[in-house]
Formats: structure tokens, sequence, C-alpha cells
């Protein structure tokens, strides 16, 4: 498959890879209301070579007719390019190299940013990835690891040149991390240098920022992370408003209480009971984080790993703020 001809020509929005938060769940949710596309949590290589039980959890799909992108995190292209093979057989549409992850635990191991900095195992571990599979591999990074070693066009040149089929690019060195606001327009050269797509990410968090990015950057697309986080239908927000210049409204709360049982649900469906109300803690934070009273609403769910007081206390918290608007 060529990724190119599929996307076609509208601008796109991708749910970003995030870890412990992109599960089948959560990105079956976003599909729901639109999107072109989301990615996995990240996976780490070495654990899937390994038969890791957990990490092959992460690889649970979601079931809706879209692609299916799996991120791969490593650092050594033989490793990395057969756990490739396990997800294409495992029906995976794409694969993801993840050399973008600033987390100090990350790039210790000399993955993820830290192959900004090591051009030649970062060559290697995308062309062994590529030859290993006959599905399509995109890749995402950042602008470099630090303002003196900004490289992300040399870079998107030599994996166009080796086959990588798309890339998503953060608009922050390694060195910012997430601070500082993301800088769009220093991608805009990349339309100067490669003929395959890129989206841009970084600091996207409404249709207008959207709008902004793709005019900074000229990308084809946009990657929204972070912002999604409590507004799973902010993805088909942004698509209906640069596709079709529709304005979208965010769920009225009654709809947003279903949307959040229906989503614990899921994910209680996936993990167990026990496990399911601590992995849905932080999305119960995030979903209620600009509503009154949220600071205690957390509190008291954080507390509890009683899963009928859980969905009580939820339906009475949503139901007084509902009857409130009224």
């Amino acid at each position: 498959m060529n990724l190119n001809d599929y996307l076609g020509q509208e601008p796109h929005v991708f749910l970003a890879p995030m870890a412990g938060i992109t599960d089948a769940p959560f990105r079956e949710l976003v599909l729901d209301f639109g999107a072109t596309a989301t990615v996995s949590e990240m996976i780490s290589s070495e654990a899937l070579v390994r038969s890791n039980a957990k990490t092959y959890s992460r690889l649970r799909g979601q079931s809706k007719d879209t692609l299916k992108i799996v991120q791969l995190l490593g650092a050594n292209p033989k490793i990395m390019a057969a756990s490739a093979v396990i997800n294409e057989e495992l029906g995976v549409d794409v694969i993801d190299i993840n050399m973008g992850c600033p987390a100090r635990k990350i790039v210790s191991n000399n993955s993820g940013a830290a192959l900004m900095i090591n051009e030649d195992l970062a060559l290697k571990i995308a062309e062994a990835v590529i030859k290993a599979v006959k599905i399509p591999v995109t890749l995402k990074m950042r602008l470099g690891w630090d303002s003196k070693s900004i490289n992300f066009l040399s870079f998107a040149k030599k994996f166009e040149d080796i086959g990588i089929q798309m890339l998503t690019i953060h608009c922050r060195t390694r060195s910012q991390m997430y601070r500082e606001q993301a800088d769009w327009s220093l991608i805009r050269e990349l339309r100067n240098v490669i003929k395959i797509p890129y989206l841009c990410n970084g600091d996207i968090k409404s249709e207008k920022d959207a709008i902004l990015a793709l005019k900074e950057s000229q990308a084809h697309g946009v990657m929204v992370g972070r912002a999604a986080l409590g507004k799973p239908w902010l993805l088909n927000q942004i698509m209906k408003f640069l596709n079709k210049n529709e304005i979208i409204p965010s769920p009225p709360l009654d709809k947003q209480f279903q949307i959040i049982m229906a989503h614990f649900q899921a994910v209680l469906d996936l993990y167990g009971e026990l496990r399911g109300i601590k992995i849905f803690r932080k999305h119960f934070c995030w979903y209620s984080s600009k509503l009154s009273g949220s600071s205690n609403f957390r509190k008291v769910i954080n507390q509890s790993e009683d899963l009928s007081f859980i969905k009580n206390y939820v339906k009475d918290f949503y139901e007084k703020r509902f009857e409130a608007i009224l």
C-alpha cells in the first residue's frame, strides 16, 4: 500500500501516540467521532520480541475499519525489524518508528529523540524496518536534539530516500521537552525538500491552532496529542473545520456523561475491574477538569476502588452540574 495514495489530498488529523493513554478503548472512541487515524501507545521492540505479556496487551487494536498504526521504539535495528514483522503478522497496516520521545529513561537507552544525534544508527533502524515488512513505514521525530543541532531537514530527506512514506515532526527540540511554544514555521521548508507527506505536531489544541499550524508549516495535516485528553471529540471538530469549514460544538454535558461511562465500561471490559478503575482515574480527571467541584471529584475518585460507588458518584456529579446549567 502506498500511504500517500491512501490518504489523498484533504488535510488530515491524526491522534498522537501517548504512553498509557492511546489504548484500544481511547483510539476507538476518537475514531467514533472522526479522525484520519490513531496511533497506538509506544511499544518497546525489545519487550515485544521477548514476548512480554504487558507489551502484547498494548497491541490490541481498534475494531474500526481504519488504518491500524503501531509505533515502535528501540535502538537495535535487528530487534526493531523483528518487532515490525510481529506487528505485520498481527494485521497492523502501518509501522511508525519513534525518534521523538524526549523522556530521560528513553534517551538514556539511545532510543527516541537520542537517535537525532546518531544519524548512522537512525538510518540503519529505519532501513531495517522498511526491508523487513511489506506494509508502509512512517516515522516521528523532533526538530533536533537542541537549538544548536536542528537537523530534521537532512534527516527527512535521507528517510525519504530509503523508503519512509510519511513523517511527523514535533516542532520542538529534545532539550525543550514540552516547554516553550512549538514553532510550526520551522518545518515549512520541508515542502521544498521532500515529496512524501508530513504532519505538524505540538501545541495544536483547537481548530484555530490547526489552521495556523497548517499555514505556518505547509504540512499535509496535523497530529493532536495532549489536547485530546478529556476531549476525544476534538479531532473531529478540527477535521470538520479544516475540510468543510464546519464548526462542531462540543457535546452537551449530559452527552459527555454518556461518553465517559461508555469509555469507562470499555476500559473495564479490556483490563478487568480493579485494573480498569485504576487506569481510568486519569480519564475521569481530564473529563472533569473544567467543571465546578472537579478538585474534590478527583480526590474522591482517586481514593475509591468500589465500582458501584464510582458509577453512582460520577452519575450524581454530572447530573447536578447538568441541572445547574438548565
